[in-house]
């Protein structure tokens, strides 16, 4: 096996001091979440963009979005001016190529929640309009949307088919802390990861937390051979 570097996103950042902390342990990615039907972490979109402009390239900045309509995704881009686009709600495939059309330069992610077999097949099917997959726990067809942020761990099994059959990096996110990250990695094998609650005490980012989950990580990256 060759060894990699994965990529790590830590979500829900709501502050500046956040961000930096975040940003000193090593992430990869900062997540800013919008409005939700549910979920944690949400800030305003002035927030987004106070905190996307103070993070240093070449960190990457995702906008979380509920938003189905292209031109809705562009009024929030147009203010928060991140470099990531993360759909949290299923798109259809011609909003998707509009808004690809529409944004140049700015990468798009697709959430895939992870329900059952059937998400293999509609995972294959968007990955050909998206820069990459992020695979989340979730109940999107639910009365009140769980669309992320729910500490649950989903079924990996079905997780590592996706990464296995995708032409494009896929991230994996849902329940995912220090204590089951390795077994995360060793049986998934994504691209990247993704985190909200397994960091946080009370909605706060624990910085403690976050390092002993980002060290978890390298420690895994170095028993690669």
């Amino acid at each position: 096996m060759v060894k990699r570097r994965v990529r790590v996103k830590v979500c829900c950042i709501s502050n500046t001091e956040e961000a930096r902390i975040a940003v000193s342990l090593g992430a990869d990615a900062l997540g800013l979440v919008s409005k939700m039907p549910s979920g944690p972490g949400v800030i305003s979109e002035s927030d987004i963009q106070r905190i996307a402009a103070t993070v240093p390239p070449p960190i990457s900045r995702f906008l979380l979005t509920s938003e189905l309509s292209v031109n809705a995704v562009l009024t929030q881009q147009e203010l928060v001016r991140v470099d990531t686009i993360q759909l949290v709600d299923e798109w259809s495939i011609p909003n998707l190529k509009q808004l690809r059309v529409s944004l140049p330069g700015i990468r798009l992610v697709q959430v895939i929640h992870v329900v059952n077999e059937c998400t293999i097949v509609n995972a294959a099917r968007l990955s050909p309009y998206v820069d990459a997959l992020l695979l989340d726990s979730g109940s999107p067809e639910a009365a009140n949307k769980e669309l992320g942020g729910t500490g649950r761990v989903h079924n990996w099994s079905i997780s590592r088919q996706i990464v296995e059959r995708s032409r494009i990096p896929v991230f994996l996110a849902g329940g995912l802390r220090a204590e089951n990250i390795e077994a995360a990695l060793t049986e998934v094998q994504p691209f990247g990861v993704d985190l909200c609650s397994g960091v946080r005490t009370n909605n706060h980012l624990v910085q403690e937390k976050l390092r002993a989950f980002i060290d978890a990580v390298r420690r895994w990256e170095c028993g690669q051979d």
